[in-house]
């Protein structure tokens, strides 16, 4: 069977995430699986490049599937895009090697967080964006980006407490730039841990409100302990951008 790699973008404010969930519909996963098995006439499994949280959204989701079909990816793309709901469009669609995963091939990530740090409302943004009280200092929270990069184990930004596996990953690069009203900051790693990226926002979030000096991170890092890092920013205003392999 030919295995299709699939690039998304979606809007998830209104899914609880892209995997499976127990007596929920509303996810990703299960949208896709229900168009391809309508296509096909049988169970269709779609494999993502990861979970994502309910709540946030993707403009570069990967994910893969082996369709019993002689239709071009062209065919199967227009397809999907005619069934699945408008706030879910497949951008691309290709034949991929027999042996590619999604999942298990992939070597980066990149997520945006946005902020909306103007004075009045962010009407039409109000969805896909945090909006502070309060001006942030976008140098003391850049001072303490600069700890949180490089490869550490990054425990304390977990939010599973029952991780069974490593949570050593490497963080390239973080980049917090301010574009008028809003405010990003955009992360490129390896991977990153649940709720990783969200924690580590919370956590830059309280240096730049004067609540945590940018020195204490490294301590931070080192203990190890969820309590001891920042509240977790909220899920709608976070967006995968992009997936490397």
């Amino acid at each position: 069977m030919p295995n299709f790699k699939f690039i998304l973008t979606y809007d998830g404010t209104k899914y609880y995430g892209w995997e499976h969930q127990p007596k929920v519909e509303e996810t990703i996963q299960g949208k896709m699986e229900s168009v391809l098995s309508r296509m096909l006439n049988e169970d269709v499994e779609v494999i993502g490049c990861g979970r994502t949280d309910a709540g946030v959204s993707a403009r570069g989701y990967v994910c893969n599937a082996h369709l019993k079909t002689n239709d071009t990816p062209e065919a199967v793309r227009d397809y999907l895009n005619r069934y699945l709901p408008d706030n879910i469009c497949v951008d691309s669609c290709v034949i991929a090697s027999d042996r590619f995963h999604a999942r298990y091939n992939a070597v980066g990530k990149t997520y945006r967080y946005t902020c909306y740090i103007g004075d009045t409302k962010p009407v039409f943004d109000r969805k896909y964006v945090y909006s502070l009280d309060f001006k942030p200092d976008i140098e003391e929270m850049r001072k303490a980006a600069k700890y949180l990069m490089g490869e550490h184990d990054y425990a304390s930004f977990c939010s599973n407490p029952k991780m069974k596996k490593s949570t050593v990953r490497k963080v390239y690069s973080i980049v917090i730039e301010k574009n008028g009203d809003y405010l990003t900051f955009t992360y490129h790693g390896s991977g990153f841990l649940q709720h990783m990226v969200r924690i580590m926002t919370g956590t830059l979030l309280e240096v730049g409100e004067g609540k945590r000096e940018a020195s204490s991170i490294p301590a931070l890092i080192e203990a190890k302990e969820r309590a001891k890092a920042g509240a977790c920013a909220p899920a709608n205003a976070l967006c995968l951008i992009r997936v490397e392999y």
